[in-house]
């Protein structure tokens, strides 16, 4: 029997903004809203006497069909989640809910299924996540927020970028992420790293050499500006090449064209380049270490990545990042760390900043036998750095921990000015001062108008 609804029930699903069918005992649909059309892209008179299965190809139609286990027990599933694929191919997020339909005399003729589309809500949670997260390079902390969402607008222009920070802060993971939200994601990212080649390899290296250009050269070797053609070549510790190797970059940065070693005629390369260093390059032009028309040239967008000391928020979020990794990569499942040991974490300065903390978490993760890594798998300079917590502390008193770090820092970054931090924090300026207050923070003497508070 085919089910059959009222006039005045199909009027008013015709109004709703919920998609909804229904489907006799043989699974072919017998009713198809408006909202139904619009949210598949699939007309009604396609849609009517063809197989549910069919018509929504939905991530649950191989094995956990909520219309089918509604009709089975004649319980109700309201707002579970699940896709289906639509008539152009796109795959839509929706959540759906069903029931069971019943005749006069009680009798099950088939089910009916709502279906809200989440598309608008999946992408507010993309971009959400992506004020923390581009690519592998994540952050919660206040002072990443810019960085975060200045990266969609760098990533799409083709201009050179320069990222300053500190040893183990995650340039190159910065510059893989901006290569990877860009236009050129397809085509190779080549890193070279300036510092670690002595100068004539290294112009062998970026430029490459035609056959015979020296003894040994047996055969035309491309260079990487060659491989990194439509693509991005990361530069990494510019600061570290010779003048002359300078002047050589300057003309591929201005002109597009470089010459391998032993060519008689110039190459082309369509690379982005972003460079980075953990020198102070202005610095370096004031005493004429670095030119200064390179230095322009390669300072069109300025990134700069704080040391971790000053984002020490983020310390939880990337110890929990890097076990997920080790588990996959050693097939473990060690579940985290004790809050004694994020404790620990969280006092330590890390001078060798991300990776330093990498590293700490990776010789832990090989240590411990347990299903959490406690203070005996790290490293004995560790100990006694301890923040002084009560033994039944638990994970939200160390975020406290953090909290109250990450307040400071930034107070001291801003000259104490309360105003100031509370922008650069993102919070009101009413909601630091509470903050403050139950974080045991003092108040300074003086504000950043140097007058007292």
């Amino acid at each position: 029997m085919t089910p059959c609804l009222p006039a005045m029930t199909k009027d008013i699903l015709e109004s709703i903004s919920d998609g909804v069918f229904t489907v006799d005992k043989q699974w072919r649909i017998s009713f198809f809203n408006r909202a139904a059309e619009e949210i598949t892209g699939i007309s009604r008179e396609e849609a009517l006497g063809k197989l549910c299965s069919e018509v929504f190809k939905s991530s649950m139609c191989e094995s956990d069909c909520a219309l089918r286990s509604t009709l089975s027990d004649e319980t109700p599933i309201v707002n579970k989640p699940c896709f289906i694929i639509d008539a152009e191919g796109e795959r839509i997020p929706i959540s759906v809910s069903t029931a069971v339909l019943k005749d006069a005399e009680g009798r099950i003729i088939g089910g009916a299924e709502t279906f809200r589309d989440l598309s608008e809500v999946e992408a507010l949670r993309n971009a959400l996540k992506g004020r923390s997260q581009a690519g592998d390079f994540i952050s919660h902390s206040p002072v990443m927020r810019n960085l975060f969402e200045l990266l969609p607008a760098i990533a799409t222009s083709p201009s050179t970028v320069l990222i300053q920070g500190e040893t183990g802060t995650g340039k190159e993971l910065l510059a893989r992420a901006i290569h990877d939200m860009s236009p050129r994601a397809e085509k190779p990212f080549i890193a070279v790293n300036c510092g670690a080649l002595p100068d004539n390899l290294l112009e062998s290296e970026l430029f490459g050499y035609k056959k015979g250009a020296f003894t040994g050269a047996i055969q035309d070797k491309p260079g990487r500006f060659a491989l990194a053609d439509g693509g991005t070549l990361f530069l990494d510790e510019i600061g570290e090449i010779s003048p002359a190797l300078q002047v050589r970059l300057l003309r591929v940065l201005q002109e597009q064209v470089y010459e391998p070693l032993g060519a008689v005629k110039p190459e082309t390369s369509s690379a982005r380049i972003i460079v980075a260093t953990y020198r102070d390059l202005m610095q370096m032009v004031a005493s004429s270490e670095f030119r200064q028309d390179l230095y322009y040239r390669i300072h069109v967008v300025d990134l700069k990545l704080p040391p971790l000391r000053d984002r020490k928020e983020d310390i939880p979020l990337l110890v929990d990042q890097f076990i997920g990794n080790f588990n996959r990569l050693q097939k473990r499942s060690v579940q985290g760390v004790t809050p004694e040991t994020l404790s620990l974490l969280m006092a330590h300065d890390w001078p060798g900043n991300v990776r330093e903390l990498e590293n700490t978490i990776e010789r832990a993760f090989v240590l411990c036998s347990n299903d959490k890594i406690g203070p005996a798998h790290l490293p004995v300079e560790f100990g006694g750095k301890a923040v002084q917590t009560k033994s039944n502390e638990d994970i939200s008193s160390v975020r406290e921990v953090a909290e109250k770090q990450s307040i400071q820092a930034a107070l001291k970054r801003n000259h104490y000015n309360r105003a100031a931090t509370a922008r650069e924090l993102g919070i009101h300026k009413t909601t630091l001062y509470r903050k403050m207050k139950s974080l045991k923070i003092p108040f300074p003497q003086q504000n950043g108008r140097n007058r007292l508070i």
